[in-house]
């Protein structure tokens, strides 16, 4: 090739990728469209002669979608009562829900969000009644916690168990958490699986009354299911902290465990490999009447939870999860309740719902998993609103009807 020929090559090839950088700036290629990301809303209808239902928010931030209602799914029955869902979308993208107040759960195939599915329905499994939390297992399973045995109005009522279940809802196995040194009114809430340490722990607040037993921590062995132990949480200034466990989290180092009580105590659990597991009170919260310090997120080296005493979101650096500090505080409306907390994926936004003047709002918070700071994400918003979220009570369904909606349990999809 002469240098007038090879010249000439370079020019053609230039051009050619000034043309590719030209589209590829302007959006007119591929490598500049962006996936679509979806919300997924539990939501109760406010008006039980009309069904709950699954909403979809499309939640893509690049254009005018963000935060529009593209989707909803209506299930079978009125008042079922959505509360929890899992907290993380599964990989395979099938979504456990429970309806607690009839006792009936759902699993959504969610792979579809713009047509989402019921794949499976069920109520009691294998003699236990009123699933709450679903959490999934190494194999793909998933472990539920049911509150009870026999259905909550009987004479009989004693304290649940866990189930195991293939990710279509059929039974595997099931341990009953009943034992000794468990009082009457003791139920099983939620729960955290240690895959390393083969340890599961499960906490003990029953969803319908405040019971002393409900201090209590329960722990498993992961790989048949044997209750190894029960003890209860400490007090601590305020005498109470221990009261109502809540939620289990594990750290990232996949062997440390903190624990969350409805009354606003955080506990470091120790021994869990051992036979004296033990949990200390490492951080608190004020308490406001009626109302609970609730689910927390564990992001990197940062501990995000509800705190309704301050209307917040409150991010705790817990690099040294012995001593947590305060890293950032997210100040909601002053009659904001907030209860529920999820995060995304890329851990950069945080949903959130819960009580009061956030019955029927769904707000979204922006989280530097750098420095652990929280802002409200005011571009979450519906066109005309003035204020940030997306509403649920001035709405026409696409299933239908017009019934003001609670969301409770809400999940981001997966990338």
């Amino acid at each position: 090739m002469t240098i007038r020929q090879t010249m000439r090559h370079s020019l053609k090839l230039t051009a050619v990728a000034l043309i590719a950088l030209a589209g590829y700036r302007s959006g007119a290629t591929e490598p500049t469209s962006v996936k679509p990301q979806y919300l997924h809303l539990w939501t109760a209808s406010a008006d039980k002669s009309q069904p709950d239902f699954l909403a979809v928010l499309d939640i893509t931030e690049n254009d005018g979608r963000y935060g529009r209602l593209v989707a909803t799914l209506p299930v079978p029955g009125r008042g079922n009562g959505p509360h929890h869902t899992e907290h993380e979308m599964p990989g395979d993208g099938r979504l456990f829900a429970n309806g607690f107040d009839s006792g009936q759960s759902f699993v959504f195939d969610l792979t579809d969000p713009l047509h989402p599915t019921i794949v499976r329905q069920f109520g009691d499994v294998e003699g236990y009644s009123h699933p709450h939390s679903f959490l999934r297992l190494p194999n793909g399973n998933v472990l539920a916690t049911f509150q009870m045995r026999h259905a909550h109005d009987s004479s009989s009522i004693r304290t649940g168990g866990l189930v195991e279940m293939t990710s279509t809802g059929e039974p595997v196995r099931s341990a009953s958490a009943d034992g000794p040194d468990l009082g009457a009114g003791s139920r099983v809430y939620s729960g955290q699986i240690v895959p390393a340490f083969d340890r599961i722990v499960t906490t003990t607040t029953d969803m319908h009354k405040d019971d002393p037993a409900s201090r209590n921590l329960q722990i498993w062995r992961l790989s048949d299911l044997s209750l190894l132990k029960t003890f209860a949480l400490p007090d601590g200034p305020a005498d109470n902290e221990g009261l109502l466990t809540a939620e289990p989290r594990l750290l990232p180092d996949g062997k440390t465990v903190m624990v969350s009580t409805f009354s606003c105590g955080l506990y470091l659990m120790d021994g869990l490999d051992g036979d004296k597991p033990s949990a200390r009170l490492v951080a608190s919260f004020p308490q406001k009447a009626e109302t609970f310090c609730a689910i927390p997120v564990i992001a990197s080296h940062y501990y995000l939870v509800t705190v309704p005493a301050w209307n917040a979101v409150v991010s705790l650096d817990i690099s040294d999860p012995s001593a947590p500090r305060e890293a950032s505080r997210l100040v909601l409306g002053p009659e904001d309740v907030p209860h529920w907390i999820a995060i995304s994926p890329d851990h950069r936004r945080i949903v959130v719902t819960g009580y009061a003047a956030l019955q029927h709002r769904v707000l979204i918070a922006r989280f530097d998993p750098a420095s652990g700071q929280l802002q409200l994400d005011d571009r979450f918003r519906e066109e005309g609103a003035s204020e940030p979220g997306f509403r649920m009570d001035n709405k026409t369904w696409p299933h239908g009807g017009n019934a003001k909606g609670i969301p409770h349990g809400a999940v981001f999809s997966l990338p």
